[in-house]
């Protein structure tokens, strides 16, 4: 028998958008009755990034308090009155904590879940009825339009009706191979997972911070690190991990640069571009939004007030001349010389309160691009994703300075390697365990290597309509594949007639290119079979909605994204 509630919100996942979601809702009083959050763990807040998880004591945040989007309190005051034996535990000195500082992650969560707490201390305030479903995990959802009700159905089989549902779930991390080779791992989650001697060289795929993960886990396990007179530090193997050593392999051969001062606090809701912007620019461009004039107005002019004299040196170049100038620059120099050398400018920056100007507006760009990215041509999707987005996700991943001194110190120490990697490269699963390395070097050499040990580290991927994991609306056509049409007919066909699997043909001789997840509108709400608007349910996970928002800032897009689904159940409630 289903329950059901009058005026009620179901939040599918209790992490950090969940978090987000319930502060909108308090914020907006009348909007609903009551508020249903599914979660499948027992601890609400922390999500897979800031849980055991999907983190041990040694992984940190990226981003500090002065970054964070705005919560109950912030990270200062929370640490202010925190008890002093949890402090001491995660080495937090009280007295010398300020808002520049990160945290490691595991501590962030506990700030999270106090977050939480204290959004629901208010919603009792409020009369908002809240309840939490933990060790619940939502298996299915139906649409059921006759009666303006959405079905969920939880692993008991116990099912449930509410007037809208947010989706809210997060990283997903399937496996593949893991469990079934020995020695290959698809992912590094849950971290505790890597906890072993491991007495040979080990292969990580990627050099994300997902891959910092890996080598912060394996590097205690293997050795320890002890700090220098000037801060650095030196690291040195166990005695009985006398042969450990990672090797990254990475496109290009390319670290993530370091974290920087940022002039802004957060990355601003006021840099999504406006719904008029958006229809002028479409009225201009056939339909789509274009992504040449979303460089020049949302980079381009900004840097000219910014930093004139970098504007001069590339106020003439496209887009793609740009990106391979910067790549350029990067891929001249080694690449832990180059991570020294940010290293410092990063250190400067911070004691400066000075931002790195051009990488703070190539982090805004990308947030002005996350939400237009839907109203993009084809053409253009793949030039984002083929020409901005490598230079992008490097400048944006945010390396923290501790974890930049850990991996100098174990590159001095001859423990961490870099090998740069095409995008032909394969891992190949052994199957008596491990995974032979095939690439081509910078001399256009076949290189096959084996490694006893391999983990795949380049990080969440977007994942594929058909792993969406709710059969209920697909069978019902309620969802639909994300998908972009192309510009020029011409280009598409040409595609199509090549054998490119991504792209088709609509029967109306219309192509369209294929992208990862499901439709969704720019109020994140779902699109059926046919392109018709669902005003009951929403979908506020970066997995399966990286197609057409291809997003990388994480509580930023929590923050952003939980507004727009708010305005819209603003105006559907009232």
């Amino acid at each position: 028998m289903e329950k059901s509630f009058a005026k009620s919100i179901a939040l599918i996942g209790g992490g950090p958008a969940a978090l987000f979601m319930l502060k909108r809702i308090l914020e907006n009083p009348g909007l609903c009755n009551s508020v249903f959050i599914f979660e499948k763990y027992n601890q609400l807040g922390v999500g897979m990034p800031y849980g055991t998880h999907g983190a041990c004591y040694e992984h940190i945040t990226n981003i500090s308090d002065r970054e964070l989007p705005e919560l109950e309190t912030t990270i200062k005051n929370w640490i202010a009155f925190a008890p002093h034996e949890m402090l001491q535990q995660f080495g937090i000195d009280q007295d010398s904590f300020n808002e520049d500082k990160v945290v490691p992650r595991l501590l962030f969560g506990k700030y999270l879940e106090e977050q939480f707490d204290i959004l629901r201390k208010k919603a009792r305030q409020q009369h908002l009825r809240v309840e939490v479903l933990f060790n619940t995990e939502v298996t299915d959802m139906a649409d059921l339009p006759e009666t303006g009700k959405i079905m969920i159905t939880d692993h008991n089989n116990n099912s449930y009706e509410f007037d809208s549902a947010v989706v809210c779930i997060g990283h997903r991390w399937p496996k593949i191979y893991e469990d079934k080779i020995p020695g290959w791992y698809d992912s590094p989650y849950p971290p505790s997972k890597l906890k072993k001697i491991t007495d040979f060289p080990v292969a990580v795929r990627g050099a994300s911070l997902t891959a910092v993960d890996v080598v912060k886990t394996l590097s205690r396990e293997n050795g320890v690190f002890s700090q220098r007179a000037d801060g650095m530090l030196t690291y040195k193997v166990h005695p009985g991990s006398s042969n450990f050593k990672i090797v990254l392999h990475a496109l290009g051969g390319l670290l993530p640069a370091v974290r920087f001062h940022l002039s802004q606090s957060a990355l601003s809701t006021e840099l999504a571009l406006p719904e008029e912007e958006i229809r002028v620019c479409k009225e201009a461009n056939n339909g789509f939004v274009d992504l040449d004039y979303i460089y020049q107005q949302h980079f381009l002019v900004p840097l000219k007030k910014s930093k004139p004299e970098l504007y001069e040196t590339v106020k003439n170049l496209s887009l793609e001349d740009f990106v391979e100038h910067m790549m350029a620059v990067r891929r001249k120099v080694e690449p832990f010389k180059l991570l020294k050398a940010e290293y410092t400018e990063a250190q400067k920056s911070i004691e400066r309160h000075e931002s790195v100007v051009w990488k703070e507006l190539l982090a805004s760009l990308s947030y002005t691009i996350n939400y237009a990215a839907k109203h993009f041509s084809a053409e253009d999707m793949l030039r984002m994703r083929k020409v901005l987005m490598p230079l992008v996700s490097i400048i944006i991943a945010s390396l923290p300075q501790s974890s930049c001194r850990e991996f100098l110190a174990m590159h001095d120490a001859g423990v961490l390697e870099m090998v740069a990697v095409g995008p032909d490269s394969e891992c190949i699963p052994n199957e008596k365990g491990g995974a032979i390395y095939q690439y081509r070097d910078e001399n256009n050499m076949e290189q096959t290597t084996y490694y006893e040990l391999f983990i795949d580290a380049i990080g969440q991927a977007p994942m594929p309509f058909q792993q969406f994991p709710f059969e209920g609306l697909k069978e019902q056509g309620a969802i639909s594949a994300a998908h972009v049409l192309f510009k020029d007919d011409k280009i598409g066909e040409k595609a199509f007639r090549a054998g490119d699997p991504t792209v088709r043909e609509n029967g109306h001789g219309k192509y369209y290119l294929q992208v990862s997840g499901i439709s969704i509108n720019d109020s994140l709400q779902i699109l059926d079979r046919y392109g018709a608007i669902n005003d009951r349910i929403y979908i506020l996970a970066v997995p399966y909605i990286g197609g057409l928002n291809p997003d990388y800032s994480g509580l930023d897009f929590c923050e952003a994204g939980s507004l727009r689904i708010i305005e819209a159940l603003r105006l559907l409630h009232h």
